[in-house]
């Protein structure tokens, strides 16, 4: 049965290899788009609907204002390097002030918990937000993850196969389940995050807000966290390796924020 179901999959994992919009490199993400734009559509759906959506107009006006401002500056990157990638824009506020939390779907279904507003401080500090959770959903990251625990499986499902009748299977597998987990998704994950702070640098500039904010911003994460887990062993990289690479990226993300840097010294004779 696990023979029969292996080659039913396999000839269905078909290769399909993209760019990141604004960095450059090269992904394998086969999951087909429209795919993943109705799962989290439905997704998406059920969380609103069985959630409480803050009353504050306020502060939700300041939501949506921020993440139009970004959705724009997606499309306009987006336009410029001449790729298609499909949106339904939508932003909601939830009112829950123990999650210091937001996340985007892909399709670009975005979630701001009250409790990240704390950290935000203000509109500069919720666009760092918005621009990193926008930046998972325009680097495709949701279908990475997918493929990556797919492709984990088919592995796994072949060692089960090659392993069959072994007495030191069960053994064997469980290793390879923890290997798999610190050696490859752990990591996966991490330079995901990394990505993520980069691009949503680069869209906030973009969308007209000062990027040197997103420093502040994780400082006061950093202060206010209480996590103390080894990074080798976390999904994120460090607040102190997320400024240090913030303040790497700082420079081209500032070129957006003062578009005359961007322009030539010299206007050349019409």
């Amino acid at each position: 049965m696990k023979r029969i179901l292996l080659l039913l999959i396999l000839p269905s994992f078909i290769f399909s290899c993209t760019t990141v919009p604004g960095i450059g490199r090269s992904q394998f993400a086969p999951i087909p788009a429209g795919q993943m734009l109705s799962m989290s559509i439905d997704q998406y759906a059920k969380v609103i609907k069985t959630a409480k959506i803050s009353k504050d107009q306020k502060t939700t006006a300041m939501v949506r204002r921020v993440g139009q401002k970004i959705a724009t500056a997606v499309e306009d990157l987006l336009r410029e390097e001449g790729v298609t990638m499909d949106f339904e824009w939508e932003f909601n506020l939830i009112d829950d002030n123990k999650q210091a939390n937001a996340w985007c779907m892909p399709g670009g279904k975005i979630a701001v918990y009250t409790g990240i507003l704390k950290y935000t401080v203000d509109e500069t500090g919720l666009a760092v937000v918005m621009g990193h959770e926008v930046a998972h959903a325009v680097a495709r990251h949701g279908n990475e993850r997918m493929t990556r625990a797919l492709g984990i499986s088919l592995v796994g499902m072949g060692l089960g196969i090659a392993l069959d009748g072994n007495q030191h299977a069960g053994i064997f597998l469980a290793a390879f389940g923890a290997g798999a987990n610190f050696g490859i998704q752990m990591p996966f994950g991490r330079s995901q995050e990394s990505e993520a702070d980069r691009l949503g640098l680069l869209l906030m500039a973009r969308a007209g807000y000062n990027p040197e904010k997103a420093v502040d911003f994780w400082g006061r994460m950093s202060a206010g966290s209480k996590n103390t887990t080894p990074e080798f062993l976390s999904t994120h990289p460090s607040h102190e390796t997320r400024i240090t690479d913030l303040e790497k990226y700082m420079p081209d993300a500032l070129l957006y924020y003062f578009p005359k840097l961007r322009a030539p010294s010299i206007t050349p004779y019409e």
